[in-house]
């Protein structure tokens, strides 16, 4: 038998190699094991995710009680939990959902209204007061459109007929039933105006000290409140922020304001205004011209006067005024009892809305409405003298709204998305 003599170097390199190897498969051993776990965080942070968006999928398709958490059954592992919580951002419905998985959590928070009809969206839905609807110079009607009994018919006013190639380019229907807003919009609409008697002290924030403010929809809702007017000039306003004057709130040009609300008496908003906002007045709304309000702003008069028939020709109706080349995407509102010649909504030559106006009182369209028009009755105030219901040069196409849209709430209505909050 030969022996060999094994140099003690060899028994160094042979432990270095075996030491190496060991750190190698320790290495990939941990590197598989973290890449198991991600994988399980990951699994677990969509499921999160996912489990929050079936939250709002709940919402859009049940109802239940307003200013309730419920829990919605997941039929899972009890260690993954979804609730959601529902409630009113201005004229919109807002569901936040909040889905936990584990000590991994997420939140939802969304703007809810009713979406369009994939076909036959109406343009047009006129009460029947007993009188047609009278078209006068380039009025153009498009989309389906819900009638009196009387119909609709060609008129004059100071020269000028209608110039047409048809009266309504669509179906027509006869009017029923005026369409009514959902009744959770319409309470809400009601007692918005108490809201500040709700909030804590500290809630309450001073312009005067801070110029710019941004509130996340998660954090609780801060008020600017005053008596006296307020001038929301070259403020910055942002998210869950209530702005309410006793008197009158006045929008200038150099104010960024975002998603939050505007409750007065009386709201004016000035020439060349840009931003996305909620205005409720009780009296008064004015919009100037060259102004660009984002979707989904909306404008809302609740009137509150009631009819008096010995005091009738001495009350002033609240009015909403839109100036020229002024554009809305959103939605215009009136609600109001006291009803006369008069035009309680006016929407000047040339301005536009995109979206939807309410209106259960008359309304004066000398402009654009790409979207859908519910009213009582139409006016039309030319050469000193008032033609009921007749519509002059003003145009209602439905199908330059965007099938999008997700707007005003009325009974039965299929929900949608109006917007994702911050």
């Amino acid at each position: 038998m030969i022996f060999f003599k094994v140099k003690a170097g060899a028994l160094q390199l042979t432990m270095f190699v075996v030491v190496v190897i060991a750190l190698l498969l320790a290495a990939f051993i941990i590197l598989i094991h973290t890449h198991k776990t991600f994988k399980v965080h990951t699994d677990f942070v969509l499921e999160t995710i996912n489990n929050a968006d079936r939250g709002i999928n709940y919402t859009l398709n049940n109802s239940y009680q307003l200013h309730d958490t419920i829990s919605v059954n997941l039929e899972d592992e009890d260690y993954k939990t979804l609730k959601v919580y529902r409630d009113y951002w201005g004229l919109f419905e807002k569901v936040t959902s909040m889905s936990s998985i584990k000590n991994k959590t997420f939140k939802k928070t969304a703007l809810l209204g009713a979406s369009q009809p994939e076909i036959d969206r109406t343009a047009l839905y006129i009460e029947d007061n007993n009188k047609p609807l009278v078209v006068v110079g380039n009025t153009k009607i498009q989309g389906v459109t819900y009638l009196p009994k009387q119909g609709v018919r060609t008129g004059n006013i100071s020269g000028h007929s209608y110039y047409g190639d048809q009266l309504i380019y669509g179906k027509q229907k006869t009017c029923t039933e005026f369409p009514k807003l959902h009744t959770e919009t319409l309470n809400q609409i009601k007692k918005l105006s108490r809201i500040y008697e709700t909030v804590e002290s500290d809630q309450f924030i001073d312009l005067s000290e801070n110029r710019t403010h941004k509130n996340s929809f998660y954090n609780p809702l801060q008020v600017i409140y005053s008596l006296e007017t307020i001038n929301l000039l070259g403020v910055n306003l942002t998210g869950h922020i209530l702005v309410q004057s006793e008197s009158k709130i006045i929008v200038d040009a150099s104010a960024n304001l975002k998603d939050i609300i505007l409750i007065a008496p009386k709201i004016e908003v000035k020439n060349y205004v840009t931003g996305t906002f909620q205005a409720f007045a009780s009296k008064e709304i004015n919009v100037g011209s060259h102004c660009e309000l984002n979707y989904p702003s909306s404008f809302i008069l609740y009137d509150k006067t009631e009819y008096d028939e010995n005091n009738k020709n001495l009350k002033e109706t609240a009015t909403i005024k839109i100036d020229k080349n002024t554009t809305i995407k959103g939605s215009l509102i009136y609600l109001g009892n006291i009803k006369n010649y008069k035009s309680q909504v006016f929407i000047e030559d040339s301005a536009t809305i995109i979206g939807e106006v309410y209106c259960n009182k008359n309304l004066e369209l000398l402009g654009n409405v790409y979207g859908s028009v519910f009213t009582s009755g139409f006016v039309a105030n030319q050469s000193g003298s008032a033609y009921q219901n007749h519509i002059y040069n003003g145009k209602i196409i439905v199908n330059n709204l965007p099938q999008e849209f997700v707007g005003l709430s009325f009974k039965n209505s299929k929900k949608g998305i109006v917007k994702w909050l911050y």
